[in-house]
């Protein structure tokens, strides 16, 4: 039997840690963005990158709003230099984040793209700051366990 995993062999381990640190250099997850903010870590800055209306509509509370277009304008005004920027934008689907991240570091930054982005956050039942007040939905079971407690991975 033909396996569809192994018609291309995995990479040896020493490439395959580079691979994998390399990708976790570069991206945060909603869990570890969510504890951080909740530590009160410093040395962190969380950007929305989306637009006035997605703003509006919720974002992580403590973050930062500055539409991708004007990251260029705003940043130095804004954010210290000396911080690791965390960006997001709607989800997995939408590279705006991306964007946003490359924007940062074109401006000397240290960036990370918070995946799975504003989706993520309240699939996962973390709580959304907005015009209409604070709030969350219930914890999506398929993107984190029901009990809220953390996953642990």
């Amino acid at each position: 039997m033909t396996s569809a995993i192994l018609s291309v062999p995995a990479a040896d381990p020493a490439t395959a840690a580079a691979h994998y640190a390399a990708r976790l250099s570069f991206e945060a997850d909603v869990s570890d963005v969510h504890a951080d903010l909740a530590a009160g870590v410093r040395g962190v800055v969380v950007v929305d990158s989306r637009s006035d209306a997605a703003w509006a509509q919720g974002h992580l509370p403590g973050a930062i709003h500055i539409p991708t277009a004007r990251i260029a304008e705003l940043a130095p005004t804004l954010i210290d230099p000396s911080v690791t920027v965390v960006t997001y934008c709607w989800g997995p689907g939408c590279n705006g984040a991306t964007r946003a991240a490359l924007a940062f570091a074109r401006l000397g930054y240290s960036v990370k793209e918070m995946i799975g982005g504003f989706e993520y956050w309240v699939r996962e039942g973390f709580a959304v700051d907005s015009d209409q007040g604070n709030w969350s939905r219930p914890v999506d079971d398929l993107t984190a366990p029901k009990s809220g407690i953390s996953c642990a991975c």
